[in-house]
C-alpha cells in the first residue's frame, strides 16, 4: 500500500511514475488540499513527439485526472538552445519560423490527452519565450547568475558525463540548465506553478529551478522524476528498427502505433498498461496475470487502448480489426503500411522500403532464416523479384509485422 495519502501522489506511485522527489511529504500534504498547477518542459524540435515522450505526457494527463493544473510549457526560447542532457553533440539549431510550426503542430498532441481552457483545473500551454525572448544579459547575470555555482553545475551527469567523453560542450548548451531553472521561477510568478515534473535525466535541472524560486522568491516548490524508462531486454523505448514511434498520424499510421503496442514484450505488459492506459488497476492486474497464450490478449488490450488515448476511438478499432484480419484470417488490408513500386522488386528493397529492416545487410539475413514471406509464402532466395499487379502484394516479416507492396 502506498503512504501518500494525496489522490495525485498515490496515483502515480501505484502507476510506476515516481523516481525521486525534492520533498514528498510536503508535495502530498499540499495536493491533498489544494490544487496544484504543475508543469513539463518540451522542445520544439520537430513537427510531433515520439513514444519517448509519452510517460510526461501521460504523467500531465495523470495531474489533471488527480484535480490539479497541467501547465504544457513549449520550448520556443530554449528550444534556440537544445538541451545538452546526455546528447552526444549539439543539436541543430532551428529558425523561429521553424519553431513556431512545430509548437502549432505539436498543441494538437496534446490536445487529445488534456483537456485544455480557461477553469482551475484546465490545461493550459505556455511558451518560455515569451519571457526568456526579453531578457537583457546583464540584469539576467546579476538578479539569477549569482545563484549558479559554477562547480555544481560541472558536477551534474548531464553536463560531467559529455566533458568526461572529451566531447565540446559550447557556451550556449552550458546556459540551458540557468534557462530551465529560470522557466520554474517565471512559471511560479505568472502562474502559481508549484510542481516541475520530468525524465530522470531532468533531476538537476529541477533541483536547480527549486533551489532558484526559494532563493530569489522565499517560495517553496516542488520537484518530480520519472523512472528512465527501458524495455525488457535493456532497449530504448520507442526505438525501433523502422525508426521513431511518432505520435502524429501524419508521420507514422495508426497500424503501425498499434502494432508497435502489440509488439510489447511480455514482461513490460503490466507496466505498459499503468503508464499507457487509463485501465483500472484492478482489471490491468487480471490482464497480466493471464496464464500462458493468454498475455497476448493483454498485449491486444494495451495496443487498442494505447491508440485510442492518441489517435482516437475509431482508429484504434480500425487498427485492431486490420490486425486481427491480417493474423487470424490473412487477409490483405489497405491499413497496412503500404509501399508503391513502378515495376518488378527485389524482396530486400521491399523489406527495406517498408522499413521492416534498416539494411539490406539485415534483409538478407532475415530472408536466409526464413523470416520473409509473399502473401504467406516463405521467400527462400534473397535474390527474389516480387511482381505487383492490380491487386496488392502483402510482405511480412516475421509473424508481428506486415505490409503491401501496391502499383504506384
Amino acid at each position: 500500500m502506498s503512504a501518500y495519502t494525496s489522490d495525485l501522489l498515490r496515483t502515480l506511485d501505484t502507476r510506476g511514475y515516481l523516481h525521486q522527489l525534492t520533498d514528498g511529504a510536503a508535495l502530498d500534504a499540499l495536493a491533498a488540499h489544494a490544487v496544484v498547477p504543475g508543469y513539463i518542459g518540451f522542445d520544439p524540435t520537430a513537427p510531433s513527439l515520439h513514444v519517448g515522450s509519452l510517460v510526461q505526457i501521460m504523467l500531465l494527463r495523470r495531474l489533471q485526472q488527480c484535480g490539479h493544473k497541467p501547465i504544457v510549457l513549449m520550448g520556443g526560447g530554449t528550444g534556440k538552445i537544445g538541451d545538452p542532457s546526455f546528447k552526444d553533440e549539439a543539436r541543430q539549431l532551428l529558425d523561429e519560423q521553424g519553431i513556431a510550426a512545430n509548437v502549432a503542430s505539436i498543441r494538437r498532441i496534446f490536445e487529445r490527452f488534456l483537456t485544455f481552457g480557461d477553469g482551475p483545473t484546465d490545461a493550459v500551454m505556455l511558451d518560455n519565450a515569451d519571457w526568456l525572448d526579453r531578457l537583457e544579459y546583464i540584469p539576467f547575470l546579476r538578479e539569477v547568475g549569482r545563484h549558479f555555482s559554477v562547480n555544481r553545475m560541472l558536477s551534474f551527469d548531464s553536463v560531467r558525463l559529455r566533458l568526461d567523453r572529451e566531447q565540446s560542450l559550447s557556451f550556449l548548451e552550458f546556459n540551458y540548465m540557468i534557462l530551465q531553472a529560470y522557466d520554474f521561477l517565471e512559471l511560479s510568478r505568472r502562474a502559481g506553478c508549484r510542481l516541475q515534473m520530468g525524465g530522470s535525466d531532468q533531476w538537476g535541472n529541477i533541483v536547480n529551478g527549486v533551489d532558484l524560486a526559494r532563493r530569489m522568491d522565499g517560495v517553496e516548490v516542488f520537484g518530480v522524476t520519472t523512472p528512465l524508462l527501458t524495455t525488457a531486454d535493456g532497449g530504448k523505448m520507442g526505438k525501433t528498427v523502422a525508426g521513431a514511434v511518432w505520435l502524429h498520424e501524419d508521420q507514422l499510421p495508426h497500424f503501425d502505433y498499434w502494432q508497435f503496442w502489440r509488439n510489447t514484450a511480455d514482461a513490460d505488459v503490466g507496466r505498459f498498461l499503468r503508464l499507457f492506459t487509463d485501465l483500472a488497476i484492478d482489471e490491468i492486474a487480471r490482464l497480466e496475470a493471464l496464464p500462458g497464450a493468454g498475455i497476448n490478449e493483454a498485449k491486444k488490450v494495451l495496443a487498442t487502448e494505447a491508440t485510442a488515448l492518441c489517435r482516437g476511438r475509431a482508429a484504434a478499432d480500425a487498427a485492431a480489426e486490420t490486425a486481427r484480419r491480417t493474423f487470424e484470417e490473412g487477409a490483405a488490408d489497405q491499413a497496412l503500411p503500404t509501399l508503391a513500386v513502378s515495376g518488378p522488386i527485389a524482396i530486400v528493397d521491399a523489406l527495406l522500403g517498408l522499413g521492416f529492416c534498416a539494411s539490406k545487410g539485415e534483409a538478407r539475413r532475415l530472408v536466409a532464416g526464413g523470416g520473409a514471406r509473399i502473401d504467406g509464402e516463405k521467400i527462400a532466395s534473397e535474390t527474389a523479384m516480387v511482381e505487383v499487379g492490380p491487386e496488392p502484394v502483402r510482405v511480412s516479416a516475421g509473424r508481428k509485422h506486415h505490409g503491401l507492396l501496391v502499383r504506384g
